[in-house]
């Protein structure tokens, strides 16, 4: 067990290491879905903001009502724009990390395979070294009834 004290530890540390990527996973998928609720938003003022244009009759406004009016159109739309990139950026950043987090997982299913193949050599080693006694003990008790029979005592 000794020997295995160093592959137990870095299993250990290998497993704080993916859970600790999971927990990041996690913050950036949040971030997603926090920038994807921030462009629902942009898109639905902007819908109703036209709707509301839509309504008010734009035949009536003033020249300088309606300047101002697509003005602030073109602004929300490059507000959109930028959420759009905002989201690319969110959704590369899950890729990377869940990327990271599938590394971790590998590098910690090949430490407990090296755990288990050690520690199926240890029991193998251990059952060998119990197959040795029980053969010398057989053999030693042999010996005994070969000299009992040879003195002529019975056992």
């Amino acid at each position: 067990m000794a020997d295995l004290r160093g592959i137990l530890l870095a299993i250990d540390l290998a497993t704080r290491q993916r859970d600790e990527y999971a927990k990041t996973v996690a913050r950036a998928q949040r971030t997603v879905l926090h920038a994807q609720s921030q462009m629902d938003a942009l898109t639905g003022y902007a819908g109703e903001t036209d709707q509301r244009w839509l309504g008010a009759g734009a035949s009536q406004l003033s020249v300088e009502l309606m300047r101002h009016h697509y003005q602030f159109m073109d602004r929300l739309q490059a507000a959109i724009a930028l959420q759009t990139q905002a989201i690319a950026n969110a959704q590369r950043q899950v890729e990377l990390v869940t990327k990271t987090l599938l590394q971790a997982e590998h590098r910690l299913a090949g430490l407990k395979q090296v755990l288990a193949s050690r520690q199926l050599t240890a029991l193998k080693q251990q059952q060998l070294r119990e197959q040795r006694l029980t053969d010398e003990m057989a053999s030693i008790m042999h010996a005994r009834r070969q000299a009992a029979s040879l003195i002529g005592e019975s056992p």
